[in-house]
Formats: structure tokens, C-alpha cells, sequence
């Protein structure tokens, strides 16, 4: 979408699930070899008391719905606060939304309102980016 072609209030979402798959590539990509992330064994002695999912792979399913849903393609990131309120665990299925908070048109960027919660509605992630739109 143009920059021209946004409101104010319009959002998107997208779903993921967490798969053990995905932790073990998020693991691989970024080097955080955490055991909680990775070793059942080890997650169990945790207050989790099984792996969760790395925080920043949550984070990046907004990474992944700006630039696919809204704004979309071209969408270049300035800035995305986040705030960690609950971890994800394998089987969790997470839904991201993001929805547009303000806009500037003289620079063309776009501030967008993010969250992602797990099936039971649960928030795990809360932020706030900043994009600037073509």
C-alpha cells in the first residue's frame, strides 16, 4: 500500500504457530542458544517449568505483518518499542496486530500500534513501531 492509501484505526493480523522447528532455526539465525529455549531438560528447572519460545521471535511475527499485511511491501522500519509480558510456548498459536496509531504525511511515517497474544488471548507482546511508507 501508499502511504496514500492508509487510515488511521486500519489494522491487520497474522497468525503463526510456535513450533519447535521454528525455535531450533530462531536459535540457529540469531546464536541465542538459551538452553529455556532449547533443553526440555534444563526448561523444566525454570518457573516456566517447560521451553518457551525466544521473546525476539515473537517480536519478529510484527516484523513479518508490517511488511506482508500493513503497510506492506517497501515498508523500511525507523523504530519498534517492546514490551515482554508473557512467553510463548511450543503449540501456542500467536496472532499479531498491528494497527495504525498516527500518520505524518510530510515524511511519510506511519506509527503503528503492535501486539501479540496467544490463543487464549493472553498478551505476550506489546510495542509501538515506527515505518516509513512509500
Amino acid at each position: 500500500m501508499s502511504f496514500k492509501d492508509l487510515i488511521i484505526g486500519q489494522s491487520a493480523q497474522t497468525q503463526t504457530v510456535i513450533t519447535d522447528e521454528l525455535i531450533q532455526l530462531f536459535a540457529q539465525a540469531s546464536g541465542d542458544v538459551n538452553p529455556i529455549h532449547l533443553d526440555e531438560v534444563f526448561a523444566k528447572t525454570t518457573p516456566f517449568g517447560k521451553r518457551i519460545a525466544h521473546g525476539m521471535l515473537v517480536a519478529s511475527f510484527i516484523s513479518s505483518a508490517i511488511a506482508n499485511k500493513l503497510p506492506g511491501h517497501g515498508t523500511v522500519y525507523r523504530t519498534q518499542s517492546l514490551k515482554f509480558k508473557q512467553p510463548a510456548f511450543i503449540g501456542d498459536t500467536v496472532t499479531t496486530t498491528i494497527e495504525i496509531k498516527e500518520m505524518v504525511e510530510r515524511t511519510h511515517t506511519v506509527t503503528l500500534k503492535t501486539k501479540c497474544c496467544n490463543q487464549d488471548g493472553k498478551i505476550l507482546v506489546l510495542g509501538e513501531a515506527v515505518v516509513i511508507v512509500e
